[in-house]
C-alpha cells in the first residue's frame, strides 16, 4: 500500500470522527442521547482526553498530555512512512494509519474544541461560539458510543464484587477510539505476519 493511500484512509477516518463529534455536540447537551437498542446507546459525555476519563493533575496536565500526543503523532507518521518504504505488510500499514487517525481525531478535540464551542452542560453547544468554554490545548474529547450489554447485580457468592451492581461494557468511546483499538487489534492478531 502506498503512503498516499494510507494517508487517505487516515483522513477519511478523521473526517468521520469529527463529523460524528460535531453532530453530537450540536445536537445534545452532556448526558443526552438516544437509545438505539437496549444494549446500544448514543450517550454524550466529555473527558479530558485520557482513556476511561483519567486526568493528569495540575493546570499543565492537559497541556502536557496534548503536547505528548502531538509528538507521538510525529513518531507514528515516521513509522507509517518507514513501513511503506520497506514494503511492509498492508495489514501493518492499515493498522498504523488507523492508529494515526485515532490519535489525530482526539488531538483535534483537545487543541480546538475549547475555543470553537461553548459549554455543553445543560445546553446544546454552539459551533464557533463567541463564548468558548476553554482555551487552546484545553478542549475536551467528545465520546458517544455506549454498549451497556448487561446490567444487574452480581451473585453474592462472587468474591470482591458479589452483590454489587455491575454494567458490562460501561466504557463510552468515539470513532477515533475505535480506530486506535482496531489498529492495535490488527497488530496483535496478525503480529507474526506484520512483525517478521
Amino acid at each position: 500500500m502506498s503512503f498516499n493511500k494510507a494517508l487517505f484512509l487516515a483522513i477519511v477516518v478523521i473526517i468521520v470522527d469529527q463529523i460524528s463529534k460535531i453532530y453530537i455536540k450540536t445536537t445534545y447537551a452532556i448526558g443526552g442521547g438516544v437509545d438505539v437498542f437496549n444494549w446500544f446507546q448514543i450517550h454524550f459525555i466529555e473527558n479530558d482526553g485520557m482513556a476511561w476519563g483519567v486526568e493528569l493533575p495540575g493546570d499543565y496536565g492537559k497541556l502536557l498530555l496534548t503536547s505528548f500526543r502531538i509528538i507521538a503523532v510525529g513518531g507514528i507518521l515516521y513509522w507509517l512512512n518507514d513501513s511503506v518504504k520497506k514494503r511492509s505488510s498492508n495489514i501493518l500499514i492499515v493498522a498504523i494509519a488507523l492508529i494515526l487517525a485515532g490519535a489525530v481525531g482526539n488531538i483535534i478535540d483537545s487543541v480546538f474544541y475549547g475555543v470553537i464551542f461553548n459549554d455543553s452542560h445543560n445546553q446544546i453547544a454552539t459551533l464557533f461560539s463567541d463564548q468558548p468554554y476553554g482555551s487552546w490545548f484545553h478542549g475536551k474529547v467528545v465520546d458517544m458510543f455506549y454498549f451497556p450489554i448487561w446490567k444487574g447485580y452480581l451473585p453474592d457468592w462472587l468474591p470482591i464484587w458479589g452483590g454489587n451492581y455491575f454494567t458490562f461494557f460501561n466504557a463510552i468511546f468515539n470513532v477515533a477510539d475505535v480506530a486506535i483499538s482496531v489498529g492495535v487489534g490488527l497488530l496483535i492478531l496478525f503480529n507474526k505476519k506484520v512483525f517478521k
